[in-house]
């Protein structure tokens, strides 16, 4: 279902082979924060997409463990942002701005921009994000709202 609606909505985009069940399952008890069923269902198929210019717009399941662990135990982040433990990070634009769920499961995809801090949601859903991230032409199609 997903490696279909992305091929139609960039035809070069690229796929990886599934992520691995028990590794879908290590992933969010690590965190400590369940993977959204609609990202769990996507990594089954492909673990991570790259949109145009090679951009991740979905991690693999390695990057999404390891940039969490990151973004929440980098003592240098402390004095420069507010905490990253309500975030799920699964993609970036490949410019440094990353793209989140909320980890307490409220619905939305969140953009966390590095330069300010600001956070706000950029799309309702998995698929709305997708369909905005592939179709874009550019980088920063969340910056227009």
């Amino acid at each position: 279902m997903w490696v279909e609606m992305m091929s139609a909505l960039l035809p070069d985009a690229r796929f990886f082979p599934p992520a691995e069940e028990a590794r879908l399952g290590e992933v969010a008890e690590q965190l400590d924060a369940p993977l959204p069923n609609d990202l769990l269902s996507l990594l089954a198929e492909t673990n991570g997409v790259q949109g145009a210019f090679l951009v991740d717009v979905v991690w693999s399941v390695d990057r999404i463990l390891s940039d969490n662990r990151d973004f929440r135990t980098r003592s240098e982040f402390a004095g420069l942002y507010e905490g990253f433990e309500g975030l799920l990070f699964f993609g970036d634009n490949g410019g440094g701005d990353q793209f989140a769920f909320l980890s307490d499961g409220r619905p939305g995809v969140l953009v966390w921009q590095h330069e300010d801090d600001e956070r706000r949601v950029v799309a309702s859903d998995l698929a709305e994000y997708l369909n905005r991230a592939l179709t874009s032409g550019g980088e920063d199609w969340y910056r227009d709202e």
